[in-house]
C-alpha cells in the first residue's frame, strides 16, 4: 500500500510546513479537501506546537503532518555577531532604530528538545517531517512506536540513503528551485545543487523509498510531472502562499504579485542559512555586503529586529520573503479552492 492509500489522501498532493506562513488553518483546509496538510513548528516550543496540533484538530479530522527542524545547534560567536550587526547598523539607522545589543539561538533544533519529542510522543500526530537532518536514533523509535509517519527532506541521493538507513518511511526531494531554506544535513558541504526532477528522479530510481518532489511546482502540470518521474506525491509551498489561510503579511503577497517574483535570490544574509527568497532590499545588502553572517538561527535574530523596524517605518523590503522559483504562478484562492484546481489540472494533463 503507498503511503497516499495508508493516509487515505484522495490527491498526491502535500501543502508544504512553512513556518511563519502556514497555519492551523491553511493545514485543516488542505487535509478536508483530500490532500496532506502541514503546520511547521520548528519556531516554537513543546506548548506552541501542542497549541498548533491542537488547532488543527479542531478543524479536521483527515491526517496532517507536523514539521520540525533538526539543525545542528548554532554555536555563539560573539565577534561574528559584533562585525554582523556593526554592518547592519546604519540600516536600522535609516529606520530610526538601532540594531539589537546581541544576538541570541531563537529556535531550538528539535535534536536536543525532550520536550518536543514527549509532546509529539504524547500526541502521535499521523505524519511527522524533519528538515535539515534527521533526529537521534531514539527519537526516530519512540515516534515510530507512537504510529507516526516519518519524511525527511533531502537534497542529495546521500541524504536520503542516511534517511532510509536510520529508519524514515518517505523522502522529500527539495530541489534548488524550492522557495525557503535548503534543507541540506550539512550547510558547509559542497552542494550539487540537484534540481527538484533530476533528484526526484535519481531519488526514484536509486533509494528503495517512496519519494514527494518539491521545489518549482506550481500548478497539477508539475504535479503529473513529478509523478511521471517516479514521485508518489509532489510537495507544493509557494503556491500556497498566497491562500486566504496563509499568515504572510501584506507586503510578502504583494511582492508575489510583483517584478520580485520573477528574481529570486539564494542567501545567508536573513537567517544565516541558505534560503531562497524574493528579491528584495535584504538580498540586495547581503549580496553587496559579502559579509559572513553569524549561524543560523542566531543571524535571523537581527534579520527579524530589522525587519520589524523596517516594517514600522512602512517598508516591507526587509521580511523573510521566501519562494521558489516558480513564483509568479502562484494563485490567491482559498486552500480548498487551490486544491480543487490542482486535482482539476492533473487530470486535464493526464
Amino acid at each position: 500500500m503507498s503511503i497516499i492509500e495508508s493516509l487515505g489522501l484522495s490527491h498526491p498532493i502535500i501543502q508544504a510546513p512553512m513556518a511563519g506562513v502556514s497555519t492551523p488553518a491553511m493545514a485543516a483546509a488542505v487535509s478536508n479537501a483530500g490532500a496532506l496538510g502541514s503546520i511547521a513548528v520548528g519556531a516554537t516550543d513543546a506548548a506552541g506546537a501542542r497549541a498548533m496540533i491542537e488547532a488543527v484538530r479542531a478543524q479536521t479530522s483527515g491526517p496532517f503532518n507536523v514539521n520540525l527542524f533538526t539543525h545542528r545547534p548554532a554555536r555563539s560567536d560573539p565577534v561574528r555577531e559584533g562585525a554582523w550587526l556593526a554592518a547592519l547598523t546604519p540600516l536600522f539607522q535609516a529606520y530610526d532604530a538601532q540594531p539589537p545589543t546581541g544576538l541570541r539561538e531563537i529556535y531550538r533544533s528539535f535534536v536536543e528538545d525532550d520536550a518536543m519529542l514527549a509532546t509529539l510522543v504524547e500526541l502521535a500526530p499521523p505524519v511527522v517531517s524533519f528538515h535539515f537532518g534527521l533526529p537521534d536514533p531514539t527519537s526516530i523509535a519512540a515516534l515510530k512506536r507512537a504510529g507516526c509517519l516519518l519524511l525527511a527532506t533531502a537534497t542529495s541521493p546521500a541524504e536520503a540513503r542516511a534517511a532510509r538507513e536510520a529508519g524514515i518511511d518517505a523522502i522529500v526531494a527539495q530541489g534548488y528551485e524550492a522557495g525557503g531554506h535548503r534543507g541540506a544535513f550539512n550547510p558547509e558541504a559542497p552542494d550539487d545543487q540537484l534540481g527538484t526532477f533530476a533528484l526526484t528522479r535519481l531519488l526514484a530510481v536509486q533509494c528503495d523509498l517512496p519519494v514527494i518532489a518539491a521545489g518549482g511546482i506550481m500548478d497539477g502540470q508539475g504535479i503529473r510531472a513529478a509523478l511521471a518521474l517516479g514521485a508518489v506525491a509532489a510537495q507544493l509551498g509557494t503556491t500556497f502562499i498566497a491562500c486566504t489561510e496563509s499568515s504572510a503579511d501584506a507586503a510578502y503577497r504583494a511582492a508575489l504579485t510583483s517584478p520580485a517574483a520573477h528574481h529570486t535570490a539564494m542567501t545567508r544574509a536573513i537567517s544565516g542559512r541558505l534560503a531562497r527568497c524574493l528579491a528584495n532590499r535584504f538580498t540586495a545588502w547581503g549580496a553587496e555586503a559579502a559579509l559572513q553572517p553569524p549561524a543560523y538561527p542566531i543571524a535571523y535574530d537581527a534579520g527579524k529586529a530589522l525587519n520589524a523596524a523596517a516594517k514600522a517605518k512602512g517598508e516591507g523590503g526587509f521580511g523573510a520573503q521566501w519562494a521558489g522559483q516558480g513564483a509568479p504562478l502562484a494563485r490567491a484562492l482559498p486552500a480548498a479552492e487551490l486544491i480543487s484546481l490542482l486535482a482539476r489540472e492533473m487530470q486535464e494533463s493526464a
